[in-house]
């Protein structure tokens, strides 16, 4: 497509001066009286401007398949970037604003770095053909045109600069509109905004915050304008001097009604391909410093260290901490410290302690979403960082507190787990009756090919535990994992449909390793092994029973929820 919009830009670029050309012999034939040659010339000209219209539809056909085609590119280039990057990444602000600069050009600005360089090329090859037929009639109108032309650009391409720079810097402010605009017209939200009258309160922000940016612009937009409009007198001036005195030769006698003809066409065309030209200059200029933003997320650094090269020489099997501590980027505090730790293959392990203690951090360090900043993980006495990314999460099984809902079919939801299998049907079905979502499904009009969610026509939204229970689902469609992770994973059940899972959950993880987080008892006293987290690090550890006889924290938070039953 780029190459016939190539060809195509150049026949369009040559068209015009042909048409020019003619209308001066058609003029010419007819103060001569020649009917032939008029008759003969008008055929040539109608065969130009019809070729003309036809190159000029099929470059605008062209242009838009080439946006659409860049769009979907360049967006896949962006998300493609997006998979490859960290956990981390994505809890950085700056990272946000950086994704946010770069896809809100993406599907304009490519297209527009395109069209802008070949309707320059075009341009410029126009200006050549209508400055050849001036310089034969005067060489000062052509330069003195060319140059009454020049303030404007360099006007246009100041402005371009200052919005460039004014969009790059309310970056931040940008997402915070499109968030409130996420608040005030999403499914998730919409019970609290109503329960709590706060519709007129995200309403106001995002009013008062939109109406900020406007004033900006407009101010910026009026600037512009009033320069764009005052410049362009220098230009119109320059060219109505050199149309009378051309129209003052003609009367004169010194220019044929032909003459004068192609040169009134010549200068206008010429001024106009001139500023055109210059537009185009200052458009790709524009263009170029907002896709500067593009390439700037692409060049996110993103490569791996290469895996650990471990020398380890141990037989043991299971997870050992040795001497883990990590802060999250950006902070002093250690959300982890000094954790020394190991857990047999084959353990039940349960991590208790306050919210924000660390425990999920611990479960993120060990699934390599994060790396330590101090000690190091082994699993089967090899360094985490020595195992394969894909190796490592094949045979880890997680279903976290935060799990997602996805606006899917239950097949997609479940399957997801190991989205290799999720054709196959039993494997699903087993993991349903797993997960206890079986008989959710059994009551969906189509079960596994039910779309969820209200998102979408035709969506089937489920309640909490609903959901909790296609995430357990998910979790066991890795039948391969010998390591199961559950993170809080019964927040949203009863306690009925609570005891039902973990009973299922302790047959099925025979033989594997299982670590638990959980705030309820019940279901921490079923571990083989309980470890209480507070402050990033480990301050005790032992059996439920055991624990309870130290009568240290643990035995405190036991006592403190079993008073709720009494």
């Amino acid at each position: 497509m780029t190459a016939l919009l190539g060809s195509l830009t150049l026949i369009a670029s040559g068209l015009p001066i042909g048409v020019a050309w003619v209308g001066k012999a058609i003029i010419d034939a007819v103060v001569d009286q020649n009917t032939g040659d008029v008759l003969r010339f008008v055929g040539v000209e109608l065969g130009l401007v019809v070729t003309l219209a036809l190159a000029q539809r099929a470059i605008g056909l062209l242009w838009q398949l080439l946006g659409a085609r860049l769009s979907i590119d360049i967006n896949v280039m962006i998300l493609e970037k997006a998979r490859e990057l960290s956990l981390t990444h994505f809890e950085d602000p700056t990272f946000y604003d950086q994704l946010t600069r770069a896809r809100r050009e993406a599907s304009s600005r490519p297209l527009s770095v395109v069209t802008g360089t070949f309707g320059l090329i075009q341009s410029t090859l126009t200006l050549l053909g209508y400055l050849g037929l001036l310089l034969d009639f005067s060489v000062l109108a052509a330069v003195g045109l060319l140059l009454a032309a020049v303030p404007a650009a360099i006007m246009e391409m100041r402005f371009s600069n200052q919005a460039f720079r004014l969009r790059n810097w309310r970056a931040p402010e940008s997402r915070r509109l499109n968030y409130y605009e996420y608040v005030l017209a999403n499914d998730k939200h919409a019970k609290e905004i109503m329960l709590f009258g706060l519709g007129h309160w995200f309403l106001d922000r995002y009013r008062g915050l939109a109406e900020s940016m406007f004033s900006e612009d407009r101010a910026l937009a009026l600037r512009r304008t009033g320069w764009a409009f005052l410049l362009s007198l220098l230009a119109t001036g320059a060219f109505y001097g050199f149309y009378g005195w051309i129209a003052w030769q003609a009367a004169e006698r010194l220019l044929t009604v032909g003459q004068l003809t192609l040169s009134v066409v010549a200068l206008r065309q010429g001024q106009a391909s001139f500023q055109t030209i210059l537009t185009s200059v200052g458009g790709m200029y524009e263009n170029n410093l907002y896709m500067s933003n593009l390439f700037a997320y692409l060049r996110i650094p993103t490569t791996k260290a290469p895996p650990l090269q471990s020398s380890e020489t141990t037989e043991e099997r299971g997870i050992r901490f040795d001497g883990v501590g990590f802060q999250y980027p950006g902070t002093d505090r250690w959300a982890l410290r000094e954790v020394n730790l190991f857990v047999p293959a084959g353990q039940s392990l349960a991590l208790v302690g306050h919210n924000g203690a660390g425990k999920t951090t611990f479960i993120k360090l060990l699934t390599r979403l994060y790396e330590p900043t101090e000690g190091r993980i082994l699993l089967d006495g090899k360094d985490l960082r020595s195992w394969g990314t894909e190796e490592l999460r094949k045979r880890i099984g997680v279903i976290f507190q935060d799990f997602n809902q996805y606006q899917l079919s239950v097949r997609e939801n479940v399957g997801f787990g190991s989205v290799d299998a999720i054709a196959d049907t039993p494997r699903v079905e087993r993991s349903l009756e797993r997960g206890g979502a079986d008989a959710v499904v059994a009551q969906l009009p189509e079960k596994m090919e039910t779309s969820l969610g209200r998102w979408f026509q035709q969506g089937t939204e489920l309640s909490g535990g609903q959901w909790q229970k296609l995430a357990l689902s998910r979790a066991f469609m890795r039948e391969e994992a010998d390591i199961l992770v559950l993170d809080e994973p019964t927040a949203a059940l009863d306690a009925e449909a609570e005891h039902a899972v973990f009973e299922r959950f302790r047959e099925l993880s025979a033989g594997r390793t299982t670590i638990l987080i959980s705030h309820r008892f019940p279901t921490v006293r079923m571990a083989d092994r309980i470890i209480v987290i507070d402050g990033g690090r480990v301050v005790e550890e032992g059996t439920h029973t055991g624990l309870l006889e130290q009568q240290g924290r643990y035995a405190g938070l036991f006592a403190l929820q079993a008073q709720g039953y009494l």
